[in-house]
C-alpha cells in the first residue's frame, strides 16, 4: 500500500471538490449541502440569478459547474394545473417514492417533488403548483448523494414556499 501512496504523492495532491460559496442556488442551500453532489475539480461556477416565479418567469434553474461542466442542478417550475406535473422522464432511472412534498420521487442521483402554492378551486380553474427538481450530473457516488437528497429537497421546498409566500403544508 505504501508504494501506491508514494506514487500518488509524487504526482501532487489528489483533486478535491472546489470550495463553494457560503450560499448557493439563490441562497437556498449552503455550499456544504451541495458538496456531496459534486465531483473533484479545479474551478467552481454557480449560475443562479434571482429566484422569481411569476407571470413573466415560470421556471428558475441553478447550476453548479465544475471545470466548465454542469455537475449539479436545481430547478423550480410553476404549473397552473397539478395534473400537468409528472416525472415520467425519470422512469428509466427506476425512481422510488420519497416522502417530501406531493408525489416525491428519488433516484440514484436526484429527486423531484411538488407542492400547491395556490390550489385551484375546481379541475378547470388554474392554481399555482411548484415542481422542484435536484440532480447530480456526471460521475458521483450514488450512495453519498442519496443520503443527502431528501434533506436537500425538503430545504429547497421550504425555501420556495417562503420566497413565493406560499402557505406551508
Amino acid at each position: 500500500m505504501a508504494p501506491v501512496l508514494l506514487a500518488g504523492c509524487a504526482k501532487g495532491e489528489p483533486k478535491a471538490v472546489p470550495e463553494l460559496p457560503e450560499r448557493v442556488c439563490w441562497g437556498a442551500f449552503s455550499g456544504g449541502e451541495v458538496t456531496p453532489f459534486l465531483p473533484a475539480g479545479e474551478k467552481v461556477t454557480v449560475s443562479d440569478g434571482d429566484f422569481e416565479l411569476n407571470e413573466n418567469m415560470d421556471s428558475e434553474t441553478c447550476s453548479v459547474d465544475i471545470d466548465g461542466v454542469t455537475r449539479f442542478m436545481a430547478n423550480a417550475t410553476v404549473w397552473e394545473f397539478e395534473r400537468s406535473i409528472e416525472w415520467s422522464s425519470w422512469d428509466q432511472r427506476d425512481p422510488r417514492p420519497l416522502d417530501v412534498g406531493k408525489g416525491g420521487i428519488i433516484w440514484d442521483v436526484g429527486a423531484a417533488t411538488h407542492f400547491a402554492c395556490e390550489p385551484s378551486n375546481s379541475p378547470s380553474d388554474p392554481g399555482k403548483y411548484i415542481a422542484l427538481y435536484i440532480a447530480a450530473l456526471g460521475k458521483v457516488d450514488p450512495e453519498r448523494t442519496q443520503g443527502a437528497v431528501p434533506g436537500l429537497l425538503e430545504k429547497f421546498m421550504a425555501y420556495a414556499q417562503r420566497e413565493l409566500k406560499c402557505p406551508e403544508g
